[in-house]
């Protein structure tokens, strides 16, 4: 019998959106290369006992497998089967032993203290709901002078959600981030107060023109599961002030449009942090 995960109503929808995205994921190129990339700037080496947080369909998982080698392991959890269940071939296509996934939550991961020299998180990060009680149990799992590696977008990211903030900012309704952190300083302070020393963030910069609609079906996202959880703007505004906003919101899209169309920003942050060798009292206190 299949394992099924106990998920409120916003994780059962990324669940179901990760599901139906499963069989085309692997077709995108960016979702390797910032796996690759989170591999490198985190130094993977031989024999590391290495946790995927959002392993996907194990693209990260199986990079790092490749350098750990015999004497190491890699753990993949994702709350997605239908992404678990393409992990689990490739990895089996390639004759892996060190890899091992699981289905399950980020949020509530039961590892013992210790027991991970990294643990690297791609294209997930932004999903989690309580990120700094989600990265203080993280911490206990890191041994001590372990490394955290997080990718996420950057806040200027997603030209379609930033608009939207400027838009809905004008009517007093603040939205998130589209990384749903917020600006570098926030994030640092977020490793931070999680018990981390932040040793480095790395930032890349991306992007691609997109066509208009493209751009204008961002504004569709904010009435579906997940997105909706964060941005349920029909308490917010009356029917009144949402047409307009919408208006206004095509209206500044369309006047960003060039002939190769509408630039959508990626930039890209890589969080590099530390869990101390030796921590104070409080800072293992702060943590249980």
């Amino acid at each position: 019998m299949t394992k099924q995960l106990d998920l409120n109503d916003y994780k059962q929808g990324i669940a179901d959106l990760y599901n139906r995205r499963s069989q085309t994921y692997d077709d995108s190129k960016w979702h390797l290369r910032i796996c690759q990339h989170l591999v490198e700037y985190s130094h993977v080496s031989s024999r590391q006992h290495i946790l995927d947080i959002g392993t996907g369909t194990g693209h990260l998982a199986i990079e790092a497998a490749r350098i750990v080698g015999e004497g190491g392991r890699v753990i993949g959890v994702d709350i997605s089967s239908g992404m678990l269940e393409l992990a689990r071939c490739k990895v089996e296509a390639l004759g892996l032993r060190n890899v091992e996934f699981q289905l399950a939550d980020a949020e509530s991961l039961n590892f013992s203290a210790n027991s991970f020299d990294q643990i690297l998180c791609a294209n997930t990060f932004p999903w989690i709901e309580d990120k700094e009680a989600t990265l203080r149990v993280w911490h206990l799992f890191l041994k001590p002078g372990g490394v955290i590696g997080i990718h996420t977008p950057a806040d200027t990211a997603y030209v379609g959600y930033v608009v939207l903030r400027e838009i809905f900012e004008k009517y007093g309704v603040l939205l998130e981030a589209s990384n749903r952190i917020g600006t570098l300083e926030m994030c640092q302070n977020l490793f931070v107060d999680a018990g981390f020393e932040v040793i480095e963030i790395k930032t890349e910069q991306h992007g691609n023109y997109i066509n208009l609609e493209q751009a204008k079906a961002t504004w569709e996202g904010i009435s579906r599961p997940p997105l909706a959880k964060y941005r349920n703007l029909s308490s917010k505004l009356s029917s009144e002030q949402l047409v307009k906003a919408k208006a206004e919101f095509e209206a500044k899209l369309e006047a960003l449009q060039t002939e190769q169309g509408v630039w959508d920003e990626l930039t890209t942050w890589y969080i590099l942090g530390r869990k101390p060798e030796t921590e104070t009292l409080n800072s293992r206190e702060s943590a249980t």
